[in-house]
């Protein structure tokens, strides 16, 4: 082990560019999410066709091949990306597109009487989104959304087949100098446990928040 210490500064530098795709890919996904999700509920037919296929196509097909795909076929046909970049768009539209279900789920799930209340006001498609029923599903979103962010954090591990620098690409570099197997992987599994206890801890934190916040406003409603 104390051999596989000595590795700790890629171990660091290995942990930090983890952090940065998730991260990344983290806002790709959520804006992803909102889009695709809320696109469900457009009154063009296009528009819903489109949502759909992108959301079937992301979800049927493999996110490793989705990963070879942006980082070695897209050269191909002119469009060159960086690794990291090529990483982030992969994790972020493949995230989304299980996000954009939850989105469109949880606004769906808001009762017809505060259509019928929008209604009322004489609130336009936007004003209904934007401050009756987005701001009610945003509550129930984020526990969901937050075992989506773990489900990303692994997928990122992934991301060492197309050279990017991370926590599972230096495990590999430390077990070839080292002709040391359990103990590399064991240590980076103690780093995204570490990680993705740290990001359990925010969501709950926010959840919580938001929860506390919308009790509040159904406390003065009543």
């Amino acid at each position: 082990m104390n051999e596989v210490l000595t590795f700790s500064p890629i171990l660091i530098e290995g942990t930090i560019t983890t952090i940065e795709l998730t991260i990344a890919s983290a806002i790709v996904a959520l804006l992803i999410s909102f889009i695709v999700g809320l696109a469900r509920f457009s009154r063009h037919r296009f528009v819903r066709w489109t949502a759909v296929v992108y959301l079937e196509f992301f979800r049927g097909t493999s996110a490793i091949v989705q990963m070879f795909f942006m980082y070695y076929v897209l050269p191909l046909l002119g469009v060159n990306l960086s690794p990291l970049l090529a990483g982030v768009i992969a994790c972020g539209l493949n995230i989304g597109a299980y996000g954009s279900e939850i989105v469109r789920a949880a606004v769906q799930s808001i009762g017809r009487p505060q259509h019928e209340a929008a209604i009322s006001l004489n609130y336009n498609s936007y004003q209904l989104y934007r401050y009756v029923l987005i701001p009610q599903a945003i509550p129930m979103m984020i526990p969901t959304f937050g075992n989506l962010l773990i489900e990303l954090l692994k997928l990122t591990a992934v991301a060492s087949l197309i050279t990017i620098s991370d926590l599972t690409f230096m495990a590999q570099i430390i077990r070839v100098q080292t002709a040391l197997t359990l103990e590399p992987f064991l240590v980076i599994l103690v780093i995204y446990f570490a990680i993705s206890s740290i990001l359990i801890a925010m969501t709950n934190l926010i959840a919580k928040k938001f929860s506390k916040g919308r009790n509040t406003m159904q406390a003065g409603g009543n």
